[in-house]
């Protein structure tokens, strides 16, 4: 009888066969457990005294052209945001520096989620 490590679609099993001789194989043990998800970082809160720009609807990000730091203007994109197929663009509601950006390209957001906070 030998006893193998066969991986099947990223999952190892440890098996026991025998030769052909008309004897069956032992069942097939359970499968190894998997490593668990790490979780992903918690986002940075508004800095107090900040301005928080929020999402006015649920959404995709599709880009993000400001950086913490940056100079902006009343009216300038902050965030573009995709809902029902159409691109919005979230812009300063007044000049200010971006303190902080709280969203990246490609996460899906809710009404009210923080986006952007203007100092």
């Amino acid at each position: 009888m030998k006893h193998l490590k066969i991986t099947v679609n990223g999952v190892a099993y440890d098996v026991q066969v025998e030769e052909a001789d008309g004897s069956a194989a032992a069942p097939v043990a359970a499968p190894a457990p998997k490593a668990a998800p790490t979780a992903a970082p918690a986002k940075a809160a508004a800095p107090s005294g900040g301005d928080p720009v929020k999402s006015p609807m649920p959404g995709t990000i599709v880009d993000v052209p400001v950086k913490a730091g940056q100079a902006v203007k009343a009216g300038d994109v902050l965030v573009i945001l995709e809902a029902m197929k159409m691109e919005n663009e979230i812009k300063a509601p007044k000049d200010g520096t971006v303190t902080s950006v709280n969203v990246n390209k490609g996460e899906s957001v809710n009404t009210g989620t923080l986006l952007v906070t203007l100092g």
